[in-house]
């Protein structure tokens, strides 16, 4: 799994426009753009999803904010706790990016028998879901439903 998801990222991150628009990108920004989603998140939430330390997510924020992809508005719900959310820029390189993960989904569909690449994806899906309920047994909401595509760098089928 491991070394797909390796491939996964390098042929997302390879993508030829990236380069060209977007050369300020480094791979390990990688787990929290997949992660971020457009609705605003917490940075500990953020964390758990993109499977890091708090410490090392936020280093990654910040730094993604400097380069103008994240900013950090006041969570309506608590004043004194901060939402990241994709800017203007940031939000044009997600949806970049999910046309890319589209074309490369399709092409890995293309290597193998018709249903096969689905099937895979619904299974890690399903699996990654019950594993979820049970890190959170309490929460019936755990699972895809809330997760923002690419959540946890994992190979997701396209949701859009």
């Amino acid at each position: 799994m491991s070394r797909l998801l390796y491939t996964f990222r390098a042929e997302l991150f390879s993508h030829p426009r990236r380069a060209s628009e977007y050369p300020d990108l480094r791979f390990a920004h990688t787990p929290v753009l997949g992660n971020v989603g457009v609705e605003g998140i917490r940075l500990t939430e953020l964390a758990r999803r993109a499977q890091l330390s708090l410490a090392a997510c936020s280093e990654l924020v910040d730094d993604l904010q400097k380069r103008g992809y994240l900013e950090r508005r006041p969570d309506p719900s608590d004043r004194r706790a901060k939402l990241i959310f994709p800017t203007k820029r940031g939000r044009r390189l997600l949806d970049e990016t999910g046309r890319a993960i589209a074309e490369i989904e399709q092409r890995w569909r293309q290597l193998l028998p018709p249903g096969e690449f689905d099937r895979a994806c619904y299974a890690v899906d399903r699996l990654l879901s019950e594993l979820d309920r049970q890190d959170r047994p309490g929460d019936t909401a755990a699972g895809h439903a809330n997760r923002p595509a690419g959540d946890g760098g994992r190979i997701s089928r396209t949701r859009r």
